[in-house]
């Protein structure tokens, strides 16, 4: 009668999970963003290609999903922070109170230009706005922003009226009904917006402009998975060192701030407060500049 086959011994079970030719399927982590409650995010192609870039740079398996909710962008910080639903990782404009309730990955996925402002204003009133050459002379206007965008703090730190709304829509309505006199839009977005609300609306970018003030779109990352964030860092600074990322900037972003005519702009200035001392200011490999912005 034959003997059963031995049993592997605790030693005899490691060297034969180690032996040659045995794969062991790695665990994959899946990635889950939020989508933007506008009909289309003119950022998301541009994020997600980023995103993908980073994780494909570190030894762990993610998958990318969306999380199939629309949500305002202050639902998805505040979701992300206290794990009340899917999302695991969102992209956005950093602040002091965001870096302090989440996991911040600090590095500008946009190297700054969503800092770089256009301004969305109705086309009768061109004129006013190519005769303004100073923030002085734009403070006598209101802008308008969402009520939990960082911009709106900034605006009015710099001494900008703002109105906000609760709603990104309806800020297009209030801008064509005269309630507020200019949207600032980033270089990243307001091509796109002027594409869907320009003709119906009846408004144009308004020439020569451009505010500038310091900031960055960060990946933030809830607090529940910290490998992340790390491999995110790592795989970002490796894409940074290999130029992998810079060429990837330079894809999506050539053509469109050639077409916004960017480098022969009256740049106007303004302060950050809701910058981190973290903030990689001194990294000037990170950050484009608008007079060369492929440099």
């Amino acid at each position: 009668m034959p003997y059963p086959p031995p049993l592997l011994s605790r030693r005899g079970l490691l060297l034969s999970l180690l032996a040659p030719g045995v794969v062991r399927a790695q665990p994959v982590t899946r990635v889950v963003y939020p989508e933007h409650e506008a009909f289309h995010d003119p950022q998301l192609n541009y994020m997600l290609d980023v995103l993908r870039l980073a994780l494909s740079q570190g030894p762990h398996a993610y998958e990318v999903h969306a999380s199939g909710t629309a949500m305002t962008q202050g639902r998805g910080l505040r979701e992300l922070e206290f794990g009340r639903g899917d999302i695991n990782l969102l992209w956005s404009m950093t602040s002091r109170e965001r870096e302090k309730s989440l996991l911040s990955v600090r590095l500008p996925l946009d190297r700054g230009i969503l800092g770089w402002r256009l301004l969305l204003v109705r086309a009768a009133d061109l004129d006013r706005f190519t005769r303004i050459r100073s923030l002085d002379a734009l403070r006598k206007l209101q802008a308008g922003q969402m009520h939990d965008w960082p911009d709106t703090e900034i605006l009015r730190h710099n001494g900008l009226p703002v109105g906000t709304a609760s709603m990104y829509e309806k800020l297009f309505q209030m801008l064509a009904r005269s309630r507020i006199d200019y949207f600032p839009r980033s270089v990243m977005e307001i091509e796109d917006e002027l594409l869907r609300y320009g003709r119906t609306l009846d408004l144009v970018i308004a020439p020569r402009l451009m505010l500038r003030y310091p900031t960055a779109s960060y990946f933030f990352v809830s607090p529940r998975f910290p490998q992340l964030a790390e491999d995110l860092r790592l795989g970002l600074e490796r894409a940074i060192a290999e130029h992998s990322f810079q060429a990837l900037f330079t894809q999506h972003f050539r053509a469109l701030l050639q077409r916004l005519d960017v480098p022969h702009r009256q740049v106007l200035k303004l302060d950050n407060p809701l910058l981190t001392p973290e903030t990689p200011l001194q990294r000037p490999e990170l950050w484009a500049d608008p007079a060369n912005p492929f440099s």
